[in-house]
Order: structure tokens, then C-alpha cells, then sequence
């Protein structure tokens, strides 16, 4: 999986772990300020609860990122709550199962995304690359146009 900064538009590979017992996306503070990824600051802290629903004894979530996420040809633009994952990068939670609603292999650890809902921005992705197809197709059609005497 990929993750690109909206200011400078650099790319970053990431691991992503896909967790239905997290709530939202997540991104590790560690990675965060080694990648360099500009954190928003929230007005207001967010408290984070263990399964048990019990208050985290870690530091609340103070910061997101924006930034946007490719994977397999999907593209989107992600909020993600900044806070210490220990070794784990990037987490899916179940706000982006939901969106999603993605083919998984446990077995295989493989992941098809072929069910977003029309929220998400895959659709119109789909949409501009049929577009630009249909583009360079009448573009070719006119230069072929030219190129071959009208008697053909």
C-alpha cells in the first residue's frame, strides 16, 4: 500500500494492518514524524478505550493526517488518527471496512477491493480513466485522419 502527501505529493510505501476490532484509520506517531507527514492538531483530545472499553492509559489522540492512499489501483483521501502502534505502520479499522467492503483471504493474507460504496473515490477514478481512454481514442482517430489519404 502507498501513501502520498497532499503538500508535496511524495509517495511512501506503508504496511497496513486491517483490524475490525479498531474503530477508525490509524497511523503510528513514530512513523508519522519519520515520514514527515504534516499532523493536524485536534481542538480537542480524543480518548482512546481498550476492547474492554476501559480509558487507554497512552497519551490521547491529539493529531490526524490527511494524505491519500493507493492500493492495487484503488485511490482515495484518508483522515488518519495519529497515535503509538508499536511496530504497526498504518491501521484499517471498521469505518474503512464499512466504506469498503472488501474480499479477504485470511489464509492468503490477500485483500481484493471491489465493493466500495459510492463514497468512495474509486468510482471516480474508474470514470476519469474510461474518459481519457475515449480521449486518446478520438485523439488517434483524427491523427489517422490525417495521415491517410481520404481516397483510403
Amino acid at each position: 500500500m502507498g501513501l502520498e502527501k497532499l503538500e508535496s505529493y511524495e509517495g511512501v510505501a506503508v504496511k497496513a494492518l486491517v483490524d475490525s476490532r479498531a474503530t477508525g484509520l490509524f497511523m503510528d506517531m513514530t512513523f508519522a514524524q519519520e515520514k514527515e507527514f504534516k499532523m493536524e492538531k485536534f481542538k480537542k483530545p480524543l480518548l482512546v478505550r481498550n476492547v474492554d472499553g476501559i480509558v487507554n492509559v497512552g497519551e490521547a489522540i491529539i493529531h490526524q493526517v490527511e494524505c491519500n492512499m493507493f492500493f492495487k489501483g484503488h485511490i482515495e483521501r484518508a483522515r488518519m488518527n495519529v497515535c503509538n502502534l508499536g511496530k504497526t505502520e498504518v491501521i484499517l479499522g471498521m469505518l474503512w471496512l464499512a466504506v469498503h467492503n472488501p474480499e479477504i483471504d485470511w489464509e492468503k493474507g490477500k485483500v481484493k477491493i471491489t465493493h466500495c460504496s459510492p463514497i468512495c473515490g474509486r468510482r471516480k477514478q474508474k470514470r476519469k480513466e474510461k474518459e481519457v481512454k475515449k480521449m486518446d481514442k478520438d485523439k488517434d482517430k483524427k491523427i489517422l485522419k490525417r495521415l491517410v489519404p481520404k481516397r483510403f
